[in-house]
């Protein structure tokens, strides 16, 4: 086996896993002949197929992986998936081509959940307006709210919802969850009560959203269910960008329909609304959510097992909570 990885090729075309020390020694440790993005650039279209041309086995991050990039590298047999979003791999042309895919679920969820519980408490004790008050030369004080006793409301109960609720239960907030799958027993283990999407909205203090982007969870926050929720909600995002009608929210947090949101994620990346950028009641980060070093170095190695531990995407793709 140490021969047969001795001479495999592999190209790592994710800029982080590339410049990231300790996941640069172990891929070489196993995989000597590994090519890295040293160039730092991102890669699409032809430059990625330039790239990954002559590799048996690839690492990708956020890089497109379709139909065309597979039949231009034939050669191409195995993609090992750093980070948990399977958004930008289709999976039915993988199938077809008989290319298999090493994916590990979950491994980024702690991450995501302190961060959600940061943007939250950063929320409502207004911090980020605070902060931005006192740089700009005023000192008043905010009255905010406590994260303990509110009602979160969960949309989307996989592997970071399931690890954020038993984080919520230890501040006294009542859970609620709506999944397009049931959990009861997790549900009756962690006091969470099974709502649908809309009551999840009428009902929460606090929205957080852990879903997929696909076809049926695409603008699933249109503007007609942001209306649902209540003017004193916060909302936030951490999974996908393209979940959330973004300029029915602009308009919302503008007029103080909603009193706030934080957002990690956005349609278009980097985001190039100014507008809602520049809200008070407005926070956001560029998509750090996994960006914990722990989770990091956890991405990667699932990236590295997946290049030996993998299978064929099933014809029809999954709906993986991330």
């Amino acid at each position: 086996m140490t021969d047969a990885l001795d001479r495999t090729r592999v190209a790592v075309a994710s800029r982080s896993f590339s410049r990231h020390p300790i996941l640069r020694a172990e891929m070489l440790a196993r995989y000597p002949k590994t090519t890295f993005n040293d160039a730092g650039v991102s890669l699409s279209g032809d430059r990625l197929i330039a790239f990954l041309d002559g590799h048996e086995k690839a690492i990708t991050a956020l890089e497109t992986i379709d139909a065309d990039l597979l039949d231009a590298l034939p050669g191409l047999k195995v993609i090992g998936k750093y980070g948990v979003g399977l958004d930008m791999i289709d999976q039915d042309a993988m199938h077809q081509r008989g290319v298999a895919l090493g994916w590990t679920g979950g491994v980024n969820k702690r991450s995501v959940t302190e961060l959600v519980v940061s943007f939250a408490i950063a929320l409502l004790r207004h911090v980020p307006a605070a902060n931005a008050e006192v740089r700009a030369g005023t000192w008043r004080q905010h009255l905010g709210r406590y994260l303990s006793g509110r009602t979160v409301g969960i949309v989307g109960c996989g592997h970071v919802g399931k690890d954020l609720t038993p984080v919520l239960n230890a501040f006294g907030c009542s859970v609620l969850a709506h999944d397009i799958l049931d959990f009861p027993d997790f549900y009756t283990a962690n006091h969470v009560e099974p709502v649908g999407l809309d009551e999840l909205l009428r009902r929460s203090d606090i929205v957080t959203l852990h879903l997929p982007l696909d076809e049926t969870t695409r603008n699933i926050l249109s503007a007609e269910r942001l209306a649902l929720m209540r003017s004193d909600a916060i909302l936030i995002n951490a999974a996908r960008g393209g979940l959330v009608d973004e300029q029915a929210l602009k308009a919302m947090l503008m007029t103080g329909r909603l009193a706030s949101a934080a957002f990690d994620v956005f349609s278009t990346e980097p985001p190039e609304d100014t507008e809602l950028l520049s809200l008070p009641n407005f926070l956001a980060t560029p998509h750090i959510g996994g960006s914990a070093e722990e989770a990091v170095l956890a991405m990667g190695r699932a990236a590295i097992d997946g290049l030996e531990n993998n299978s064929i995407p099933s014809p029809v793709s999954d709906h993986i909570k991330s």
